[in-house]
């Protein structure tokens, strides 16, 4: 399957429905409503929630439009990485990866506000790295704010993800203090424009915007299985950073920022996993993208195509098991 999705083909854009599919069609045969959690989610996710609560749609439904997105996001994300030209070759692994990883924890699968980030977070990835060759810098940051306006008005813990693009711009720009003040500028649009329709329909609460948010550690690990998702998660990441860490002087410099762009969102997504705590392991999706990318590397690399297979099959085969035969 490594070596299907090695080569560009467009064909493999209807291969992956498949392989998606496969690998996710339990969300259809045990469907869930939408995924809230009201310590988390921010000001646009709860009036979303709130405008289809009464509409009382069945729960396929929104099976059906969790695996749009995570199919869309995944062909978007391998897309940008193949326009970007972060590796050798344009393929369809990294949009492979992006449908693998995310059956290894079943919430992923789920209608949420992290799901919806993840659309946003690839958007975003996109403008930040034709910031390196814009000729109108001040409007691209200004736009990539604006995107990060809408991620931290769905979900509360990403505010962090301010400063992953304070230092997206620093990492792809020189530094020009005006620029940061256009990203923040842009950061807080949103905010301003839904605070006056809030003050003009006599709504206004300043609490409704304010994110609120504390530190805690995460949730332990309560089962084998979460443990293995973790291991599978890191072992091709490990796997992919140790290839790119090699090829990277045979890159372009715009390609070696992606990288680094790539490497910063993954840490600033793992930060997000110590706010608000939570019982679960939703907000972990948001680490989804850069990984996606970096095992994507894993499977792209290696000359070889026995090992690529033999773990590529593993973790199909658990994520399998892991969505279909363990109890819920």
């Amino acid at each position: 399957m490594t070596g299907t999705f090695k080569q560009k083909n467009s064909g493999n854009t209807l291969v992956l429905l498949v392989y998606g599919l496969i690998l996710k069609f339990s969300i259809f045969l045990r469907p869930q409503g939408p995924l809230v959690q009201p310590d988390d989610d921010h000001f646009l996710y709860k009036w979303l929630i709130g405008f289809l609560e009464p509409l009382h749609l069945w729960p396929g439904v929104y099976s059906l439009i969790a695996f749009l997105l995570l199919y869309s996001q995944a062909l978007l994300l391998n897309r940008v990485c193949n326009a970007q030209k972060m590796m050798a070759r344009p393929n369809y692994l990294v949009a492979m990866s992006y449908m693998l990883i995310t059956s290894l924890f079943p919430d992923w699968n789920y209608f949420s506000a992290p799901l919806l980030i993840n659309s946003l977070l690839i958007w975003l990835f996109y403008r930040l790295n034709t910031l390196y060759n814009a000729s109108k810098p001040g409007s691209v940051v200004f736009n990539a704010g604006l995107i990060m306006g809408f991620i931290t008005l769905l979900y509360q813990p990403a505010i962090v993800f301010v400063f992953f693009l304070m230092l997206a711009v620093f990492i792809v720009r020189p530094f020009r203090i005006k620029e940061w003040l256009i990203g923040l500028l842009g950061v807080t649009a949103p905010y301003y424009f839904i605070g006056l329709v809030l003050y003009l329909t006599n709504q206004w609460d300043w609490k409704k915007l304010q994110p609120d948010i504390s530190f805690s550690l995460p949730p332990m690990p309560d089962s084998i299985f979460i443990t293995i998702s973790l291991g599978l998660l890191v072992l091709p990441f490990i796997i992919g950073g140790f290839f790119v860490q090699n090829n990277l002087s045979k890159m372009f410099i715009q390609v070696r920022k992606s990288w680094s762009l790539l490497l910063v969102c993954l840490v600033t997504s793992t930060l997000i996993i110590l706010i608000n705590g939570g019982t679960n392991y939703v907000n972990w999706s948001l680490c989804a993208v850069p990984l996606a990318v970096f095992h994507g590397a894993a499977w792209f690399y290696p000359q070889g195509k026995l090992i690529p297979s033999i773990m590529h099959w593993l973790i199909f085969g658990y994520a399998m098991y892991l969505n279909y035969w363990l109890p819920a």
